[in-house]
């Protein structure tokens, strides 16, 4: 009729009854060594030895449950507060970088007697046809086709298309660019045109023109686009074939425009 279960439980009942009962007889006679003593404490011992250290067990297991809880919430704390520390730093630290490129072309801005008008790179063209770039100023703000784009580090390009708020701007390196340009230690003249790579050919400079590995190479001002003097880029290689009368000639540009963000477009 009763589960096996339901009997333990029923006996562990009645010995711890008993025990009880014999310890609260036993308690009558506080300094006696009697056989009931003796036996009470035998039979009583272990099972109060037993429910202590299942209390101490339960003790332990909830002090570090709470211990965990805390120092789970302390964690969570901390990492948030790490987050909200670095996203502030990376704040400050592109605000610095932003306020750096601003100054610079604040300072390029005042050297140069022109009208210059500062733009923010907006996007790129994913096409892969043309290497340009868009900027954020248009014919609302006098940009009009033809006008050329520079940067502290040199000459970017010029306006492609203009829109009434945003403009495309040809790239220098783009294959369909080309710019009168000189080298400016020799005064040695050709034409800067873009290559597929990040990179642009001086075109028709002469087989004799004194021109080295290194040398800077400057825009002419006589493609009417480009004002005189602006930097282009350096000579990166030469090559000189057995016949001809021209020199190949490979030039980095100053310009990283894998990392342009803002540029003049000088409104003339």
């Amino acid at each position: 009729m009763f589960s096996k279960k339901l009997v333990t439980i029923f006996c562990l009942i009645i010995v711890a009854l008993i025990n009880v009962t014999f310890l609260s007889i036993s308690t009558k006679h506080c300094y006696g060594n009697t056989i009931v003593d003796r036996v009470v404490i035998a039979g009583i011992a272990p099972f109060q030895e037993a429910v202590t250290q299942a209390i101490r067990f339960c003790e332990r297991i909830w002090s570090h449950y709470f211990c965990l809880v805390n120092v789970r919430e302390e964690s969570d704390q901390l990492k948030k507060a790490l987050a909200a520390a670095r996203l502030e730093r990376g704040q400050g630290l592109e605000s610095k970088l932003a306020h750096e490129r601003l100054r610079k072309l604040l300072d390029m801005k005042a050297a140069i007697p022109k009208p210059l008008l500062p733009a923010q790179v907006v996007g790129v063209d994913p096409s892969g046809w043309f290497k340009t770039v868009i900027v954020n100023r248009g014919s609302y703000d006098g940009v009009s086709k033809g006008m050329p784009v520079i940067a502290p580090q040199g000459i970017v390009g010029q306006i492609m298309t203009a829109s009434y708020h945003y403009s495309k701007v040809l790239l220098i390196i783009d294959r369909s660019s080309a710019i009168d340009a000189l080298v400016q230690r020799t005064r040695s003249r050709g034409i800067v045109e873009g290559e597929i790579e990040e990179s642009c050919r001086f075109k028709y400079v002469l087989r004799k023109a004194d021109i080295s590995i290194g040398d800077t190479v400057i825009s002419s001002g006589l493609d009417g686009v480009f004002p005189k003097g602006f930097r282009v880029g350096c000579v990166e290689k030469i090559s000189k074939g057995r016949s001809g009368i021209f020199q190949k000639v490979k030039v980095r540009p100053f310009v990283d425009f894998t990392r342009l963000e803002e540029a003049l477009v000088i409104l003339e």
